[in-house]
C-alpha cells in the first residue's frame, strides 16, 4: 500500500454546518429516564470516507427519519403502506440494500448510530433507487422503546450484532431479556424477529434469552437455516470457507 505525508493543501476543507451536525455523535434520547439499558453501541472513532460525508451531507434528509420520542407513522415515512421490517445495526448496509432490493412490497426501516455506516446506506439507496428503505441515526433501543408501537412490526433483523467476547463484557450484549421483551412487544402476532451471529457462545445466549421470552416460539428445534433473503456477505463466506460457523435463529411472535 502507497503512502505519502499530506501536504499542506492536502487539508480538507470546513464542513458545512449541515455536515457537521450529521457528523456528530448521535445524542442520547431527548428527556430519557436515563441510560439505564443496554446501549445498541459504544462510540469508536472510526474513518469514514469522503464520499459517506457527501451523503451525510446530501441525502440525510431524503433518506432518513429523525429521532423522536413519539411514535412513528410507517405509512407517512414510506409513503404507502406496507409490511415493515427492523433491522437494528445495519453496518455499512450491503446486506440491507440487497434485502430491501429484492423485496420490494416490504417497508425497512434501518436504524444504526455509526456515521460510516449511514453515509453508505445512504449512497447506497440513492445509487440503487431504493424507495422502501429509511434510516434512523440514533441508539435502537431508544428508537424501539419510544417510536415504534406495540404490534406493529412485520419483522425484526438483528445481523451480527457486538458479540463483546470477553466474559465479563457479556451484560453488554444487546440481545438481553428485557430488550427481546421489548423486540417481540413491538412485533405483529405472526411476526418474526431473525438473528444471526457467527460466535458461537453469542448464539447459545440467543437462542437461550429468545426461547425464554412468553411472545416469541422458536420457528425451527434449535438453529434455523439461513433463509434465502439474507444474503451471505463477503466476510461471511470468507469465515465460513476458514470452516467458522454461522448461526441463524427465527423466532415468531405468537
Amino acid at each position: 500500500m502507497n503512502t505519502r505525508i499530506p501536504e499542506q493543501n492536502d487539508s480538507p476543507a470546513p464542513l458545512s454546518a449541515g455536515t457537521q451536525a450529521a457528523l456528530e455523535p448521535a445524542a442520547h434520547a431527548p428527556d430519557s429516564p436515563g441510560a439505564t439499558h443496554i446501549r445498541s453501541f459504544v462510540h469508536r472513532r472510526g474513518h469514514i470516507t469522503q464520499g459517506q460525508r457527501d451523503a451525510l451531507e446530501n441525502l440525510m434528509d431524503k433518506w432518513s427519519l429523525p429521532y423522536s420520542p413519539s411514535r412513528l407513522d410507517p405509512a407517512a415515512a414510506f409513503g404507502r403502506a406496507a409490511p415493515t421490517i427492523l433491522e437494528i445495526g445495519f453496518g455499512m448496509g450491503e446486506t440491507t440494500e440487497k434485502i430491501a432490493l429484492a423485496r420490494p412490497g416490504d417497508n425497512f426501516l434501518g436504524v444504526e448510530v455509526f456515521n460510516a455506516g449511514v453515509g453508505s446506506l445512504l449512497r447506497r439507496i440513492e445509487d440503487s433507487s431504493i424507495g422502501n428503505l429509511r434510516i434512523i441515526q440514533h441508539d435502537a433501543v431508544e428508537v424501539v422503546r419510544d417510536m415504534i408501537a406495540p404490534d406493529s412490526l412485520d419483522g425484526v433483523h438483528v445481523y451480527f450484532p457486538d458479540p463483546w467476547p470477553k466474559k465479563r463484557h457479556h451484560k453488554r450484549r444487546l440481545l438481553q431479556p428485557p430488550f427481546v421483551a421489548l423486540l417481540a412487544s413491538r412485533i405483529k402476532p405472526g411476526g418474526y424477529l431473525h438473528c444471526a451471529t457467527d460466535w458461537e457462545d453469542y448464539a447459545v445466549q440467543m437462542l437461550e434469552v429468545l426461547g425464554a421470552e412468553p411472545l416469541l416460539r422458536n420457528s425451527v428445534e434449535g438453529y434455523a437455516p439461513r433463509p434465502d433473503y439474507r444474503p451471505l456477505t463477503k466476510f461471511e463466506t470468507r469465515g465460513l470457507r476458514l470452516g467458522h460457523g454461522v448461526w441463524d435463529l427465527i423466532f415468531k411472535r405468537a
